[in-house]
């Protein structure tokens, strides 16, 4: 069959077919962008405004919550729209953009994500390298790595989407342009496009995620011969890794690893990567972190301080409070 293209938009069926449902989703789904935007934005700003961007973990975890805040802003917008718009359509070249944009960031994230547990079983069963082995260098050469490495996965997915014939009908079953629901809309046979697809990304998340998998187990092993001290706070941050690596590859795996014409729930166990996890990310990284709480109390008068010095020069009215003034010189 020669390849050609008659669609010029995509209509999405989205979650749910029932509007007074989709309604409720719609103030639910944006009150969880505004808690990723906050969350994320608060780890973001905490981390690179104060002495810990200078240690690795949390280096690598500035970079996970700007790609949660960028991942996000690629799906749950739209997502947000549609729940209150009548037609859920989009345009063919918005659809590849999104495509594209979708799975580099996420393939960023994954690849930051093996990073942090690098990081973590260097510092817990080589402690006396870690410096010299995670330094500065190696963790910006990491960082460039995993955009290279997102970079070249989107842009094979894109180049064989945009190589597939679509001649109708056009909508996608789905609430974002993902591959395994477009292929459903080829109209070819796409039994070698399945296998390439699940290649490239559900084969690929299934290594990442043994091979991460493995690398903890290896450190429990380790925390065997350590005191109780140093094991309880070991644990204490491999355990909220390996809950935001849970959060995030599960699904992952369930999504990508069946083949395009299996029926599954791929558009619901879609919301745990693209809403549920960057949600919950931010609590999960600070809950039982206590130098990251403390970091936030510190940074939060610093903040206040710069934001109320940059009112005065706009205008002579607004001064500083005096408590921000007390507790900033406090913590200097």
């Amino acid at each position: 069959m020669e390849n050609q293209n008659n669609v010029t938009e995509f209509v999405f069926v989205g979650l749910w077919e029932n509007k007074k449902i989709e309604l409720l989703f719609f103030f639910l789904f944006l009150l969880c962008y505004l808690a990723i935007l906050m969350g994320n934005s608060i780890i973001f700003l905490t981390i690179t405004c104060s002495h810990l961007i200078r240690q690795p973990m949390y280096y690598f975890l500035c970079h996970l919550s700007l790609m949660d805040l960028c991942y996000t802003s690629a799906v749950v917008p739209r997502l947000i729209r549609d729940l209150a718009a009548a037609r859920k359509n989009i345009s063919y070249n918005n659809c590849m953009t999104q495509l594209f944009t979708a799975h580099l960031l996420a393939g960023v994230e994954i690849c930051i994500l093996v990073s942090m547990a690098f990081d973590r079983y260097v510092a817990i069963v080589k402690p006396l390298h870690y410096v010299a082995i995670m330094s500065r260098q190696r963790c910006n050469m990491l960082v460039v790595l995993a955009w290279a490495v997102g970079f070249w996965h989107s842009v094979a997915l894109l180049l064989m989407v945009l190589s597939l014939p679509f001649c109708g009908p056009n909508q996608i079953d789905h609430y974002l342009c993902d591959v395994k629901p477009l292929l459903k809309l080829v109209c070819k046979d796409i039994h070698v496009v399945s296998i390439l697809v699940i290649a490239n990304s559900g084969m690929v998340v299934v290594v990442i995620f043994l091979v991460l998998v493995v690398s903890y187990i290896l450190i429990l092993c380790n925390l065997r011969t350590r005191s109780s001290a140093g094991r309880r706070k070991a644990l204490s941050t491999c355990s909220s890794h390996i809950m935001v690596v849970a959060l995030f590859f599960v699904p992952c795996i369930y999504t990508h690893v069946l083949r395009a014409g299996a029926e599954n729930r791929d558009k619901g166990v879609s919301v745990f990567y693209t809403v549920i996890a960057p949600m919950l990310n931010p609590l999960i990284c600070t809950l039982r972190n206590m130098e990251m709480n403390v970091a936030m109390r510190k940074i939060s008068p610093k903040i206040a301080m710069e934001h109320c010095s940059l009112q005065e020069k706009k205008s002579n009215l607004l001064t500083c409070p005096s408590e921000f003034s007390e507790t900033s010189s406090s913590y200097n």
